[in-house]
């Protein structure tokens, strides 16, 4: 295949410059995007391997409330209300949809190594104050604030995790592993997130045992101070890792055409955003609240048997993951996505219908209500990452990305909220009648709007998107500091040295 170049020889200090056109820059980027040299090889894995170690400490923290909130209601019967509860519980996701939103930006804008780094240091900074919170003069509601702030600062940190570590992994998984990109991609992100919740269930049950029932105060305590050491374990690697080389030849820093890219991506958009938000309104309130649900269908149970069923739960949601990795190579990424949402409607109608029949046998209650979160693990967990990832330019892959996280957890900011009252009013069975709702808008929403990226080398949607933008006359650089090409009328320093 020829490349076409426009050559101009220009006399400079600094050697002979050339004018690239966009077509020749399309060309430059699916050739560099698996040239990588032995450093750039260990840096992509090691980025892979990061992303793994980074996004479980996101799912210790999504998942911290679902036992601290059973401690609270133990500890403080008359201050804890439904109404702090929830408070408490949503400054994750409130810090979570602006970490998302703005790490996203930074990605793409300043660099990913330096989004990386920042959620990191966000992540223990909350966790820290968190696990030292305390009321003024003993106040139960003044320790309660504290852990607002708290939780909403560690929100930030988590939320950004999302689009740093998830477009860092994808586009590591496209240079090592391009055929296998997906299965990849869903184990080192939905996998260690999903096993965040039997982890941090794992652990107050560890610390429980050692503190006793009399100690609650020490288990919480305990529990979020694990929380802090779970990020540092990536801190160093994050401070040596190399940018993508798609990254490194594709970044747009200024004038970002995002104009352009809503008339190219709007479709995408409202698949990715709207899937998303669905499948947060569903999964979060129910996993936050799976505690005080398994609590209630007990009736006076321990708070260490509430914690066993709730590990029992977790533990059957993990499967669907590797089931979801397994299939979206054979069936597709769009159409494993629709399986799940499906499997929200069969589940979600069986459990609601039959409520008050089912939680009469608690253990069938449970492996039904775990059954739901694992095909939802299948479909919208595992897919809607992967797809976010892979249905938008790299230039554009961070903000795209973290804008369909953001709008995903402010789904689950409003199925959370509206959790309680729809237990309140509509009574318990209407919370998984409303999933089976959410599933069926899931598949159409789905089958018109996601598009199938399945064996999709992301260079070539990079190269379509470089020439969609110079055939709608956008000019301007293209590539991070040394690698930097020009699209139509700009100059290019072509063999210049990567900063690596």
């Amino acid at each position: 295949m020829s490349v076409e170049k426009d050559i101009n020889s220009i006399d400079a200090k600094t050697g002979d410059l050339r004018k690239v056109t966009a077509k020749a820059h399309e060309a430059e980027i699916k050739v560099a995007a698996h040239d990588l040299n032995r450093r750039e090889s260990l840096s992509a894995y090691f980025t892979i391997l990061a992303a793994g170690f980074g996004l479980i400490s996101d799912g210790y923290q999504n998942n911290l409330m679902t036992m601290s909130n059973v401690i609270f209601k133990e500890l403080y019967p008359n201050d804890y209300t439904s109404t702090v509860s929830t408070r408490v519980s949503n400054s994750l996701l409130v810090g979570a949809v602006l970490g998302q939103i703005f790490v996203g930006l930074i990605c793409d804008r300043v660099g990913r190594k330096v989004a990386l780094v920042s959620t990191t240091l966000l992540i223990v900074i909350g966790a820290i104050l968190g696990t030292a919170a305390h009321g003024a003069h003993g106040s139960a509601q003044g320790l309660f604030w504290f852990l607002t702030i708290a939780r909403g600062i560690t929100g930030v940190g988590v939320g950004g995790e999302y689009p740093a570590s998830s477009t860092s992994a994808s586009e590591a998984a496209n240079e090592t592993a391009q055929t296998n990109r997906g299965p990849v991609f869903i184990m080192v992100t939905n996998f260690v997130l999903s096993f965040g919740g039997p982890l941090a269930v794992s652990v107050f049950l560890i610390v429980l045992s050692a503190a006793g029932d009399n100690h609650l105060e020490t288990v919480w305590r305990v529990c979020f101070g694990i929380g802090i050491l779970l990020p540092l374990t990536v801190f160093f690697f994050r401070l040596r890792m190399l940018s993508s080389k798609l990254y490194r030849k594709g970044a747009i820093k200024h004038r970002v055409p995002y104009g352009l890219v809503f008339k190219r991506y709007w479709r995408e958009l409202i698949g990715t955003c709207g899937a998303w938000f669905l499948y947060d309104f569903v999964t979060f309130p129910n996993g936050v609240f799976s505690g005080t649900i398994i609590s209630s269908v007990i009736h006076n149970g321990s708070i260490k048997a509430t914690a066993e069923w709730q590990l029992l739960l977790g533990i059957i949601a993990l499967p669907g993951v590797f089931v979801g990795a397994y299939l979206c190579n054979r069936l597709g990424r769009r159409n494993t996505m629709m399986l799940g949402f499906s499997g929200y409607l069969l589940f979600g109608l069986i459990i609601g219908l039959a409520y008050n029949k089912i939680t009469k046998i608690i253990p069938l209650f449970v492996i039904f209500y775990g059954l739901m979160q694992s095909v939802g693990n299948m479909g919208p967990g595992d897919m809607l990452g992967l797809t976010s990832s892979e249905s938008y330019a790299t230039p554009i892959r961070g903000t795209c990305y973290g804008l369909s996280a953001a709008i995903g957890k402010t789904g689950a900011a409003i199925g959370t909220q509206a959790f309680t009252p729809i237990q309140n009013n509509l009574g318990k069975q209407w919370t998984f009648i409303i999933a089976a709702i959410c599933g069926v808008t899931g598949v159409l929403i789905t089958y018109f709007c996601v598009p199938d990226m399945t064996g999709v080398d992301l260079a070539d949607e990079d190269a379509k998107f470089m020439k969609y933008l110079a055939d709608n006359g956008w000019e301007g650089e293209v590539g991070e500091d040394n690698e930097k090409a020009f699209t139509d009328h700009h100059v290019a320093e072509p063999g210049s040295t990567e900063r690596l």
